[in-house]
C-alpha cells in the first residue's frame, strides 16, 4: 500500500519521507484499513515521563474515530515508583477506587528504575479481582540521565546528550526492560494468564536518537533538542513518540496516518514518529500484539 502524503508536503520531503520508512522494510498498514476496535475504558497512573500520555492518547482515538473511547482516571505523582501510587492515602487515591469499581478496561502505570516493584504487583491482583479482562500496561520509559549513575555516558548537563553512544544509551534500556519483563513473566504466570503487559517507550526512543544522529530526523540535529533538561524531560517529539506508542498497547492498532495537532510537530515529523511508534510496539511481543513464544 501507498503512503499517503499531504499535498503541502513538499517533493523534498515526500523523498525523505519514502526514504526513512524504507529503511524500516515493512509495508505500512495504516489505521484506516484495519476494523476500528471498540473504545477502553483507560486509567493512567505515572511520573513526568509518562503523564502527558492521557491527553495525546484521546486526541489520536478522535482522529481514529473510535467509538466508547473514556478517561477514567489520572493519577500523577512525579519521579514516582509504582508502589508510591499503590501507598497514596486514601482520600487522595483515585486508582484503587476506580479498579474496585469495574471502571476500568486498560489501567497503566510507568515504571520507575527500582524492579521489581510492589505497587506492580498489588494493582494487578487488585485489578483482576474485580475485572478478571483488565490488562495493566507498564511503561519502559527512556533512561534517566541517559544511563545509571557511575557508568560511562551519564549526564550532567542537557547537552552532553549530543556526545551519547546510541549503544550505550540501548544497553540501559535493555537492561531496566528485562527486569521488567521478568516481574511480568512472574505476574502472568501467577495469574494463570497474560494481563501485565510493556510499552517499549524506551525503546523508541533510543530510535529517535539514533535516527536524529544519523542526520534522517527532519528538524532536528542534535539528540538535546529532543529534551529539556538532563533528566530526561522532554519536548513535543519525544512526548508524541510515547503517546502514539501507548495508543498502539492499548488499541493494538497502527497510528500511521492519523492526522493530529501538530504543536511542536509538522507532519513529516509525525508521520516518522507514528512509524517508529507502530514498529517497536508491534514487534514487541510483551506489549501484546506480536506473539510471544513461551
Amino acid at each position: 500500500m501507498q503512503f499517503a502524503v499531504p499535498c503541502d508536503v513538499s517533493r523534498r520531503a515526500l523523498l525523505r519521507s519514502a526514504a526513512v520508512l524504507a529503511i524500516f522494510g515493512c509495508s505500512i498498514a495504516v489505521s484506516e484499513d484495519a476494523k476500528t476496535p471498540a473504545g477502553q475504558r483507560v486509567f493512567y497512573t505515572g511520573h513526568s515521563f509518562h503523564m502527558f500520555v492521557p491527553s495525546q492518547v484521546d486526541q489520536l482515538v478522535k482522529a481514529a474515530n473510535i467509538q466508547g473511547h473514556k478517561l477514567a482516571g489520572t493519577q500523577g505523582i512525579g519521579g514516582s515508583r509504582v508502589i508510591q501510587h499503590w501507598d497514596l492515602a486514601d482520600d487522595k487515591n483515585k486508582a484503587k477506587p476506580a479498579l474496585i469499581g469495574g471502571e476500568v478496561d486498560v489501567f497503566t502505570m510507568a515504571a520507575h528504575l527500582a524492579i521489581p516493584d510492589q505497587g506492580i504487583t498489588n494493582f494487578t491482583e487488585l485489578g483482576l479481582k474485580h475485572n478478571p479482562n483488565l490488562r495493566l500496561l507498564v511503561q519502559e520509559s527512556w533512561y534517566p540521565f541517559d544511563v545509571p549513575r557511575g557508568t560511562a555516558g551519564y549526564i550532567t548537563n542537557n547537552a552532553q546528550r549530543d556526545d551519547a553512544k546510541i549503544s550505550d544509551l540501548q544497553a540501559a534500556v535493555d537492561d531496566w526492560r528485562k527486569k521488567l519483563e521478568s516481574q511480568a513473566d512472574d505476574l502472568n504466570k501467577t495469574h494463570g494468564k497474560r494481563a501485565v503487559f510493556i510499552v517499549p517507550a524506551g525503546d523508541a526512543v533510543v530510535k529517535l536518537r539514533a535516527m536524529v544522529v544519523d542526520g534522517k530526523f527532519p528538524g532536528v540535529t542534535k539528540q538535546s533538542e529532543l529534551f529539556t533538561d538532563p533528566i530526561g524531560h522532554c519536548h513535543a517529539h519525544v512526548q508524541a513518540l510515547a503517546s502514539y506508542c501507548n495508543y498502539v498497547a492499548i488499541y493494538r492498532v497502527s497510528p500511521v496516518g492519523l492526522k493530529v495537532p501538530r504543536s511542536g510537530r509538522n507532519e513529516e515529523q509525525h508521520a516518522i514518529l507514528q512509524q517508529i511508534a507502530w514498529e517497536t510496539v508491534s514487534k514487541y511481543p510483551y506489549a501484546g500484539i506480536a506473539a510471544k513464544s513461551e
